[in-house]
């Protein structure tokens, strides 16, 4: 019998490494508009957060899943916190597994109402996504928010309707605490 390496690894807390394995940074010159502020209050090629992808093609096999894993670093921007771009799937019947790794913080869930909540992630929290609700991470902690996903191949990103329609609130760092302020609402 044949034994092979895997393709690609995935140690606790570590990022996916291996020839396979795909890795995407967003800057803060790109994440600007994900922001209330529109102040330049860091250097554009800052890096806001890192997505490493592993996705087997298997084009014979129906319902192909892929693995990530999201490094979402404790920044914020004018005292809001860090967050992913979020969005909505594509194919409303895809649902997605968030798993949180390390680090502390916020998935934030929108329903297609614009009802939006949150669940606290932290290690060891396993969070299912309906296909149904946009879906954004956001680091409330001083650490690296490290959080492994997997989805279905199939269902693509919108992030053009979260646009259109932002997600109800926004975290802030308040002292030593959170404060949530409804999308739009100005500083208290």
């Amino acid at each position: 019998m044949e034994i092979r390496k895997a393709a690609v690894m995935h140690g606790p807390g570590a990022a996916l490494c291996g020839k396979e394995a795909l890795h995407s940074v967003k800057l803060y010159g790109q994440a600007k508009g994900f922001y209330q502020s529109a102040a330049d209050v860091l250097p554009d090629d800052t890096v806001m957060y890192e997505v490493y992808e592993y996705t087997k093609e298997d084009e014979g096999c129906a319902g192909r899943l892929s693995w990530g894993l999201t490094v979402l670093y404790p920044l914020t921007v004018d005292g809001e916190c860090n967050m992913t771009r979020g969005h909505f799937h594509e194919d409303a019947g895809c649902a997605e597994f968030y798993c949180g790794v390390e680090g502390e913080g916020l998935l934030l869930l929108m329903d297609e109402e614009g009802l939006t909540w949150a669940e606290e992630v932290r290690p060891g929290s396993l969070h299912y996504i309906s296909g149904r609700l946009a879906h954004r991470l956001v680091n409330t902690g001083g650490q690296a928010l490290k959080v492994a996903a997997c989805w279905p191949t199939a269902s693509g990103h919108d992030y053009a309707r979260v646009e259109r329609q932002p997600f109800g609130y926004r975290i802030y760092q308040k002292g030593a605490g959170l404060e949530y302020r409804k999308e739009g609402e100005e500083n208290q």
